[in-house]
């Protein structure tokens, strides 16, 4: 049950989210609660493969990937955990400074975020996120749309805003901007998402 939002109050803070139940996922964006759904097949197999190959180019360097859930803290200030507004779960977050983990998952921006576009998310994704994610300086951030078989990508500028962003095609391959090095192969990424949305072949008739 959704006991948390029954309760009278405006904004909720990271301490309401704390307690809330283990087995329901939430989101707060300027202290309001969202409840998250279910992840879809196709989006379990984007996430889980671009993890992968994310996870296995950062094995041995300093850098760390994370997969949701997976709690990322955003404080406006420098506010205690307690009175935090915002507590984003991204799909995956790639964080570089070790000082910024703890045993309740990040505080402060991830360098890299990749988010992958749902019906039930998109919206959220690619207005409030992008806001979000723009203040809290985060200097990379994915939407991968994967039934649009496209990949948009904002990349923080050194007036600590996003630039316009720039759209590629999920073919071939494709480098983060904080790691050239890093190629996503995005035929191991989608197959399984492109087969899936195909019609079904025609059956023979019968003669």
């Amino acid at each position: 049950m959704n006991q948390p939002l029954l309760k009278p109050k405006s904004v909720f803070t990271y301490a309401d989210y704390s307690h809330w139940p283990d087995d329901e996922r939430w989101e707060l964006i300027d202290g309001e609660a969202y409840a998250m759904a279910g992840p879809s097949r196709i989006h379990q197999t984007v996430v889980g493969e671009l993890f992968r190959q994310i996870a296995n180019y950062l094995l041995g360097k300093p850098c760390r990937p994370f997969i949701a859930p997976f709690d990322v803290r955003l404080p406006d200030r420098q506010e205690a955990d307690d009175e935090v507004i915002t507590v984003v779960q991204p799909d995956i977050s790639v964080i570089c400074n070790p000082d910024q983990l703890d045993e309740r998952g990040c505080r402060g921006a991830p360098d890299w975020i990749i988010e992958v576009l749902s019906p039930a998310t998109a919206a959220r994704d690619q207005i409030e996120k992008l806001a979000i994610y723009e203040r809290a300086g985060v200097q990379e951030y994915w939407l991968v749309h994967p039934t649009d078989h496209i990949v948009t990508i904002y990349l923080l500028n050194a007036s600590r805003r996003y630039d316009k962003p720039t759209i590629y095609p999920t073919t071939g391959t494709l480098a983060s901007g904080l790691f050239l090095e890093l190629l996503i192969d995005w035929s191991l990424v989608l197959p399984d998402a492109v087969i899936s949305t195909l019609p079904s072949p025609a059956r023979p008739v019968q003669g």
